[in-house]
Formats: C-alpha cells, sequence, structure tokens
C-alpha cells in the first residue's frame, strides 16, 4: 500500500524529473535527439560487421536481428549500471526532501524508456525494408516489454541499496554486465551457435536472453513465446521487487549519513 501510494504521489515528479534529463542531454548536441536513433545504428553496423564480415556467421535479417538485442540489452544495462551510484548522484536531492528511492529508478526507467521506444520505431522501419513478412505473433513483444520492465526494476532496486554501503560495486557491475552482454547473444543465436544442453540452460537462467531471443522470434520469425518460462520470470520479477522494495524501504533514511 505504501509502494502504490508513493507512485501516485511522486509520480509528476519522476515524469518532469525524465523530461528534464532527456532535454539536458541533447542541450548541447549539434544533432540533438537524432543521436537516439544515431547511437544504436551505428552499433547495430559494428556488430554487424564483426560477425558477418569478421566472422563469417549471421542470422535470418541479421541488421534487425541485432538491433531488437541491442535495443532491449541497452535499456536492461544503463538502467542497472546507473542504479549503483543513482543514490550518490542524485545527493542534492535527496539529502534535502524526501523522496522513495525507487522512484529515481522509475525516472531513469522513463528515460531510457522512451529510447527504448524510439529504437523499436527504427525497427519497424528495418523490418520494412528487409521484407520481414509481419504475423500476429508480433503482438507478443507486449508482455515480453512488461517482463523485461519487471526485472530491470527489481535488480536496479538491489543494485540502487548496495551501491550505497558497497563503493567498487560500481566497476564489478561494469565487469559483471559485460560479461553478461556475450552471454545473452546480441549478435548471435544463443539456441543456434551455443551448443546443447548449454545453451537451453542459458536461456532459462538468463532472463534477458530468454526475452531477447524470445523478442527476435516473435518479431522476425513468427513464432510464440514459452509462456511458462515468461510467466515464471514474471512472477520471479514481482517477488524480487517486492523484496528489493522491502528493504530500499528498511535502510533509505540511513542513505544520505552513508553517502
Amino acid at each position: 500500500m505504501r509502494f502504490v501510494k508513493d507512485i501516485k504521489k511522486y509520480w509528476t515528479y519522476a515524469i518532469y524529473s525524465a523530461k528534464a534529463e532527456l532535454k539536458s542531454e541533447v542541450a548541447s548536441s549539434y544533432l540533438n535527439w537524432l543521436w537516439w536513433i544515431l547511437d544504436p545504428l551505428l552499433f547495430m553496423l559494428v556488430y554487424t560487421f564483426i560477425a558477418e564480415i569478421v566472422f563469417r556467421r549471421s542470422e535470418p535479417y541479421f541488421p534487425v536481428f541485432v538491433l531488437i538485442g541491442l535495443t532491449m540489452w541497452n535499456f536492461f544495462d544503463k538502467i542497472i549500471l546507473g542504479s549503483v551510484k543513482i543514490v550518490k548522484n542524485n545527493h542534492a536531492i535527496v539529502s534535502k526532501v524526501y523522496v522513495p528511492k525507487f522512484i529515481l529508478i522509475m525516472q531513469k526507467m522513463m528515460v531510457n524508456g522512451f529510447k527504448m521506444l524510439i529504437s523499436f520505431g527504427l525497427i519497424a522501419l528495418m523490418m520494412a525494408a528487409f521484407r520481414v513478412p509481419p504475423t500476429y505473433k508480433i503482438v507478443y513483444i507486449v508482455p515480453l516489454l512488461i517482463v523485461l520492465l519487471i526485472v530491470t526494476f527489481a535488480i536496479g532496486n538491489l543494485m540502487l541499496h548496495f551501491g550505497v554501503f558497497v563503493e567498487d560495486l560500481f566497476n564489478v557491475m561494469k565487469v559483471v554486465l559485460k560479461l553478461a552482454f556475450y552471454m545473452t547473444g546480441i549478435f548471435f543465436s544463443i539456441e543456434n551457435r551455443v551448443p546443447a544442453p548449454y545453451n537451453e540452460l542459458l536461456l532459462k537462467l538468463n532472463p534477458i536472453a530468454f526475452l531477447i531471443d524470445s523478442g527476435r522470434e516473435c518479431m522476425l520469425y513468427g513464432t510464440t513465446p514459452d509462456f511458462r518460462l515468461l510467466l515464471a520470470w514474471g512472477v520471479g520479477g514481482v517477488l524480487l521487487s517486492a523484496v528489493a522494495l522491502k528493504v530500499v524501504y528498511k535502510y533509505e533514511n540511513s542513505y544520505v549519513k552513508v553517502i
């Protein structure tokens, strides 16, 4: 109940704060908001070159394949890494007025969620350019993104808490996320490139790998995601969010003293 009340009370603050951050990002740039399109597009070109030219490995509709992976991964990666220092970076606010700390995570999710939507718009254009056959199963990307939001929110709040007390956690998480990047199959198919039974195990134990793989399957190849596993990660994400929120609520009054 406290969580629901805090969302109602601070929702407007989160929206205005997200808008302010988006404006500040492009204020000193000549290309402004075009960087939100160019950033994933340029990385897609880099990974496409590495996979197709250097390693001579590819998948059907490979540029779109890579862009879907980058879009979903970048959202997760930026939220988790940013969560580690989010309290310290907002010291000027949290030291003067009370703001539920999970609101800071939600604000970051709004910023990066907006960028993710722009990337999905670019994906739609590329799917049309590469003549990807559309099927109704593309709508399954919606529940996949919902579970991505839940899992990201849960892990982000845990990183927020431990980031206050563990000084070197930011450097550790950079290494962990870099390893996770290569274990998530951003520019290759885990199912096709990783030998069995490790491919199935990796997809089951790595929620982001599963969500990205399922997103590609429903958008590009017209297949149905594993709804049992999707439900399991959705429920697991909700439970982990509850635990993370309980921890943050319990210790948030001590955060300012620590930092």
